[in-house]
């Protein structure tokens, strides 16, 4: 699988024929409503010409379910199957709407496979009570993105034994894990980490994460996983 990282919580992933991206933010959405959060790495406008088989929505936030973004993948002739929870749902399929698109509510627990590759809802414990984190199972490996979210035990009670990565926020504010909590977040589950949610509205360094077997992506680049 290849695994772009495209900033805050964004990822590009490619596998078996399928291209999903999960969280998009490549906007200055955010800048409009909250001044403070401006992106200090500009927009690779590549990643917008992308054409995306399936599209993970976390939680309607807009640096995550981002209509700015969207509406690039997203329209009337588009035909992408969205995996949305709760309000991110309501909002992309009233907003976008296409007779093509398929637009599945994704909440914790619910499961579903296009062209080989699962996806699964996890909880996650943030400030959008429907938020989630996604299992991703392909090429025989397991990719944990958390979405937004607490340390929190039901959500380690929750997870599947064999984690190969881990995608986590450690920025440590607006209800996400700080790096320290991050940290024993992924010793528990022992996998490789990958800190997001820095460096786009803040000049935190992912480096400073304190866990052993980090990788620290880069803006519009390829994680390599060990």
């Amino acid at each position: 699988m290849k695994i772009t990282w495209l900033g805050q919580a964004g990822l590009l992933l490619e596998t078996q024929g399928l291209t999903v991206i999960v969280d998009p933010y490549l906007s200055d959405s955010v800048e409009q409503i909250q001044p403070h959060f401006w992106r200090r790495v500009p927009v690779e406008k590549g990643f917008l010409e992308i054409v995306p088989d399936v599209i993970v929505l976390t939680h309607d936030h807009l640096d995550h379910t981002d209509p700015d973004t969207l509406c690039h993948y997203l329209g009337e002739d588009s035909s992408v199957c969205v995996l949305a929870s709760g309000n991110a749902w309501e909002r992309v399929r009233r907003q976008f709407g296409g007779l093509r698109n398929n637009y599945v509510s994704f909440n914790a627990g619910t499961e579903w496979t296009e062209k080989g590759v699962h996806f699964k809802a996890v909880y996650a414990n943030h400030s959008d009570p429907f938020a989630i984190g996604v299992l991703i199972t392909a090429e025989d490996k397991t990719y944990y993105v958390t979405g937004d979210t607490l340390y929190d035990e039901r959500i380690l009670d929750s997870l599947p034994q064999k984690i190969d990565a881990v995608f986590l926020p450690v920025n440590g504010v607006g209800n996400n894990m700080n790096m320290t909590d991050a940290a024993r977040f992924c010793r528990r589950i022992g996998a490789v980490a990958v800190p997001m949610h820095c460096g786009l509205f803040d000049e935190k360094d992912m480096n400073d994460f304190p866990y052993e077997k980090k990788i620290v992506p880069e803006f519009y680049k390829e994680v390599t996983l060990k």
